[in-house]
């Protein structure tokens, strides 16, 4: 369908939700309006938590920063402000400017866990120093500007055997190994690394990156790129007690290199060229690729999943127009979340990718 037949749709989406008005959001005027309080119906409480109904209805600084960044973008200040003041009660217990990385609502300790997610915390800087522009509210600024120096000082490491570069580590505690770190490649979204780190003159989150950038293309030349890898001074290896696949988390990839101006970047080409091993056909996705066989082990039929499938091969093919398929609020939080990014990437970057 033309792109404006697919704005159309996204109009005519329900608009019952739980709270948050889009009358007093800000967003009324954005293509994405519609989308946008679809998604805060499903998947938003009225007290500001993103709640992910596929993980026990957990709240993780990961959907929160998401969240944010999205109604940064949408100019919705009202879901923005509900959404930081449950992260900063609930999620901001630990002594430096990070975030705990996980509340359960059922458990006696709702946060049994006070590490942090260096890529959560990452969007919740970004979302924060957005928000600071959009909403003319410098004191927002203040707290990202924090956010960022935590994040250099505890999740910024060097990189084994080569001298002067960066890596940026899962969180602050669990992921060195002997002689290297684990790293999660999905936690890398340039994009923001490089738009705060400009912001707070931090040196150390550009130079990161800078040399994500070069790692995930050495890692896509090497296959679909993993979930997660270990990087010694011998080079990059699966991570022994992590998955190795292209899963979940790696099919974020593509995505964030896109939305970072970056659609000729080896790692968009690996994952969604015609042929390769997440281009399935049938209405799905692969979510799962084996990481030494390329074997296709799952597939999804959310949209979200597929906006960016679609995304990447436009990127990849230079196409004019893209099969992104409309929003469904129906599906669970990640792809929808990551649907709506589709879409904003698609409008940061690629024009010429309209949904068709």
């Amino acid at each position: 369908m033309l792109r404006r037949d697919l704005l159309a749709g996204l109009a005519a989406l329900p608009l019952a939700r739980n709270g948050l008005a889009l009358a007093a959001s800000g967003a009324g005027d954005h293509p994405l309006a519609r989308a946008w309080a679809a998604w805060k119906a499903a998947h938003l409480e009225a007290s500001g938590r993103v709640v992910d109904g596929l993980q026990g209805g957990a709240s993780h600084s990961e959907g929160q920063g998401y969240g944010m960044v999205l109604a940064s973008a949408l100019g919705d200040e009202t879901a923005f402000d509900a959404m930081l003041d449950w992260t900063l009660a609930h999620l901001a217990l630990r002594d430096d400017a990070l975030l705990c990385w996980r509340w359960l609502p059922d458990a006696a300790t709702p946060v049994p866990d006070r590490n942090n997610a260096s890529d959560a915390d990452l969007f919740f800087a970004w979302a924060l120093m957005r928000g600071a522009d959009r909403f003319d509210r410098p004191a927002l600024a203040s707290r990202a500007g924090a956010s960022v120096a935590a994040l250099s000082a505890r999740c910024i490491a060097p990189w084994p055997g080569q001298e002067g570069r960066l890596l940026l580590v899962p969180g602050a505690e669990g992921f060195a190994i002997d002689g290297g770190h684990v790293i999660n490649p999905s936690y890398y979204m340039l994009r923001a690394m490089q738009e705060l780190g400009a912001r707070f003159r931090d040196a150390r989150l550009v130079a990161a990156a800078r040399d994500g950038n070069e790692l995930l293309a050495d890692l896509a030349r090497l296959g679909p790129v993993p979930d997660w890898v270990e990087v010694t001074a011998e080079g990059l290896g699966n991570a022994l007690q992590f998955s190795s696949n292209a899963g979940y988390e790696s099919l974020r990839v593509p995505l964030w290199m896109i939305w970072s101006a970056r659609p000729d970047h080896p790692a968009v080409a690996r994952a969604y060229a015609p042929g390769s091993a997440r281009a399935v056909p049938d209405g799905l996705t692969a979510t799962v690729v084996d990481g030494k066989t390329g074997a296709v082990l799952e597939t999804s039929a959310d949209p979200g999943y597929r906006a960016i499938a679609a995304l990447t091969a436009c990127a990849v093919d230079r196409n004019m127009g893209s099969a992104m398929p409309p929003f469904d609020a129906a599906q669970p939080y990640y792809p929808a979340t990551l649907h709506l990014f589709a879409y904003l990437a698609q409008m940061d970057v690629l024009p010429e990718c309209f949904p068709i």
